[in-house]
């Protein structure tokens, strides 16, 4: 079957809007947004509002569709802004344990690592970033040293993409991992799962995707021992919930950690979200209270390695 759909004009658009039943208070200011939000973007919005024969329902408004959207845009904002924090600390904890432990080099020698992590293809694409970076320090190094295109640890993981930063650890070894995953209070090999899902959700976030009700295509792994985690406390882990839980103890021995939490609950709780939208998100009923966002506090000393 060739697509036959026509293209069509912002008022066109809305017409076709108003024709299969959204309700349209104002069609200037509708073909307006339009103009700014493609419609196959803004469709994903009113989506909630149809019956199961496609149909939308006699309350589904445009109004809505665009507020539901601005809802996701902030929650993709407040998600970023955490991923970016858990980020630069991540650096910090992989950098000291690793270069502590095997110099400022540690990264260049395979036997640093498991032998599973295929070291040699990674260090190649951590050479072709510094071979390719702009940065000043990158350059001073470049003119300085023999070593380039390796860097020292502390410089080459300010250059790698989150990708690359999650396969590192995925590579390092188990007594290099355990006091970074002691930082978030998790077991290592939770980490590993966790840095995944962080990284497909970044990926999701950096290119404006829809995130309030997608259902995640790498979901964390749960504490196994830690009753906090382990249903029916904790929701599924196909939701986005489930992220900002994992986010909300991340941050948990960082001081901006509390003040996000209560941010993304005013932006949650202000946007009044129906039963079924808060299940899309995979919210309890309950969630204000739940022991992993209200009262999460870091249960283990720096240096410490928690239980899975």
């Amino acid at each position: 079957m060739q697509y036959a759909k026509p293209a069509l004009t912002f008022d066109e658009q809305v017409t076709l809007l108003a024709a299969r039943g959204l309700i349209i208070e104002d069609r200037a200011a509708a073909a307006e947004i339009l103009s700014r939000i493609s419609y196959y973007r803004l469709s994903a919005y009113w989506h909630p509002y149809k019956r199961a024969d496609d149909s939308l329902k006699p309350d589904a408004s445009f109004a809505a569709a665009v507020q539901l959207y601005e809802f996701d845009r902030h929650l993709r904002l407040q998600v970023m802004d955490a991923i970016e924090r858990v980020e630069v600390a991540l650096r910090t904890a992989i950098t000291y344990h690793l270069s502590q432990a095997f110099g400022p080099f540690a990264h260049c020698d395979p036997a640093h690592f498991r032998h599973t992590f295929k070291q040699s293809e990674w260090l190649a694409k951590v050479r072709q970033e510094a071979e390719n970076s702009r940065e000043i320090f990158v350059a001073h190094f470049r003119d300085r040293y023999d070593e380039f295109p390796d860097l020292p640890l502390w410089m080459a993981t300010e250059i790698l993409p989150f990708g690359a930063l999650s396969r590192l650890y995925e590579g390092m070894l188990p007594d290099q991992q355990r006091p970074v995953a002691a930082e978030y209070g998790v077991h290592h090999a939770v980490l590993r799962s966790w840095l995944r899902t962080l990284n497909y959700i970044r990926n999701l976030c950096a290119h404006h995707a829809r995130l309030w009700n997608r259902e995640l295509a790498v979901g964390p792994e749960s504490p196994r021992h830690n009753a906090r985690w382990l249903p029916p406390i904790t929701p599924t882990n196909r939701r986005v919930f489930i992220v900002l839980l994992m986010l909300r103890q991340m941050m948990a021995r960082q001081h901006e950690g509390q003040h996000w939490q209560q941010r993304v609950t005013r932006l949650i709780t202000s946007a009044n979200l129906n039963s079924a939208a808060q299940h899309a998100m995979g919210l309890p009923t309950t969630w204000l209270s739940h022991p992993l966002w209200d009262r999460v506090v870091p249960e283990n000393h720096r240096g410490s390695e928690p239980v899975s």
